[in-house]
């Protein structure tokens, strides 16, 4: 169980990662040790999971994202199993999700250019033996960041 002194440490590790025990000591009127051990204990409990870095898709030349909606040609655990094989090698793939309703997948890519999301579409996925069929969304604008779980 966490309390509300944790979810107030997880609200401001979710804004800043590099917060120093000092720092979250300091805006959670605690010490740095005590600060210090309840980050240990949320890490240890799988509350937090890792740090990461954000960085800018378009300054590292991947220009285009999109959002592909992809549906299975048959259900059974082996092709499911064959196509988040597929999904977990692709690097442009940066996350996926199954799905109830009409596509069995959605996947959020980040690509150079419209060739080279033509190309994971059409040589990648379509051409996978398990896919019947393909649906992709371009993202024209991103109007609220991923932003952090609302505590």
């Amino acid at each position: 169980m966490i309390d509300e002194t944790d979810k107030k440490l997880l609200s401001a590790l979710q804004q800043d990662a590099h917060l120093t025990a000092q720092e979250l000591g300091e805006r959670l009127n605690l010490s740095p040790s005590q600060a210090g051990r309840r980050r240990q204990r949320l890490e240890a409990e799988g509350y937090i999971q890792n740090y990461r870095a954000r960085l800018d898709p378009e300054r590292l030349g991947l220009a285009i994202q999109a959002f592909v909606q992809v549906q299975l040609r048959t259900h059974g655990p082996e092709h499911s199993r064959a196509f988040a094989r597929l999904v977990t090698t692709r690097p442009e793939i940066v996350s996926a999700w199954t799905l109830t309703g009409e596509a069995d997948y959605l996947l959020r890519v980040y690509c150079a250019d419209l060739r080279a999301l033509h190309t994971l579409i059409h040589d990648v996925l379509l051409a996978h033996d398990v896919v019947t069929r393909v649906q992709s969304q371009i993202v024209m604008d991103q109007c609220k960041q991923d932003a952090p779980l609302p505590l």
